[in-house]
C-alpha cells in the first residue's frame, strides 16, 4: 500500500496509517486502513477540500472502497468545515461540539473569511455543517478490521472540546496519536478565545498518558514529533499560562 500513499501525497506514518499536510493552513489530516473500515481524521476546511481528502482516501484504498468514519478533533474552522463531503460517514467528536457547531456556525464562517478563505465558499460548508453523530465522553473503541483505535476526549484545553485519536494493532508500527491543535509543531501553539489555557497542560499530561514514551505524535499543523518534544511543549505552555 506505501506506493498508494506517496502516488495520493500522503506520509506513511505506520504499515496502516497516514497523514497529509493540507495547503494554506497547513492543517494535518490523517488516515487509518482497517480490513472493514477506513477513519479520515478531519474533514477539510471547506468542502473542495473536503472532497479532495475524499478522493484521495479513494485512491489510497483502491477498489469501491471508502471512509467509513470521520473524526473531529476539534471546532475550528480548517479542521471541520469540509465534513460534508464525507457523505454517508459516522461522525465522531468530543461531547459540546455539537453545541458549538449549533450555536456558533455564523462565527465559524467568520473566522474563515477572516482567515483568507472564500466568502462564498465559507458560506457554502457552514451552511451544511455536518454535527457529529457520535459524542465523545472520556473513550471510544473503534475496530476497523485490523486495527484498533482509541478516541479520547480529553480536553478542554486549545479548545473547549478537544478529541485525540490513538492508533495501536498496526502489524508492529509504532503507535499514532493524532494531537489535533492540542500539539502543533510550525509555530507557536494559538490559544483563541475558545482556550482552556489553565487546563492545557494538564490535557497534554493525558495526551502523553494515552500514547506513552514511544509513541508517534501528529500535531494539528506541522512535522510529527516525539512525546519529548510534547513534554517540552507542555512546559512552555504552563509558564506561558502560569500554571503547573
Amino acid at each position: 500500500m506505501t506506493p498508494a500513499w506517496e502516488a495520493a501525497g500522503w506520509e506513511r506514518l505506520a504499515p496502516r496509517v497516514g497523514r497529509c499536510r493540507l495547503p494554506v493552513w497547513d492543517c494535518t489530516a490523517g488516515l487509518v486502513v482497517g480490513d472493514d473500515a477506513a477513519l479520515m481524521i478531519e474533514g477539510g476546511s471547506s468542502l473542495a477540500e473536503g472532497a479532495a481528502l475524499r478522493t484521495q482516501a479513494r485512491r489510497i484504498l483502491g477498489g469501491h472502497r471508502r471512509v467509513t468514519h470521520l473524526a473531529l478533533t476539534h471546532p475550528h474552522f480548517d479542521h471541520v468545515l469540509g465534513a460534508a463531503a464525507f457523505a454517508g460517514v459516522e461522525v465522531y467528536g468530543a461531547v459540546g461540539i455539537d453545541t458549538v457547531f449549533a450555536r456558533g456556525r455564523d462565527e465559524l464562517r467568520e473566522d474563515a473569511v477572516r482567515h483568507g478563505l472564500d466568502p462564498d465558499a465559507a458560506a457554502e460548508a457552514a451552511d451544511l455543517l455536518v454535527h457529529p453523530r457520535h459524542l465523545v465522553c472520556g473513550e471510544w473503541t473503534l475496530d476497523l478490521g485490523g486495527v484498533q483505535v482509541l478516541l479520547a476526549n480529553i480536553g478542554p484545553g486549545h479548545s473547549g472540546h478537544d478529541l485525540a485519536v490513538l492508533v495501536s494493532g498496526t502489524e508492529g508500527g509504532r503507535e499514532v496519536v493524532f494531537c489535533g491543535d492540542l500539539v502543533e509543531e510550525s509555530g507557536e501553539p494559538q490559544a483563541g478565545p475558545d482556550a482552556a489555557p489553565s487546563h492545557w497542560p494538564a490535557a497534554l499530561d493525558r495526551l502523553l498518558d494515552l500514547g506513552g514514551e514511544d509513541a508517534l505524535y501528529v500535531p494539528g499543523h506541522g512535522a510529527t514529533v516525539d512525546a519529548a518534544f510534547v513534554r517540552a511543549q507542555r512546559a512552555t505552555l504552563a509558564t506561558r499560562f502560569g500554571v503547573s
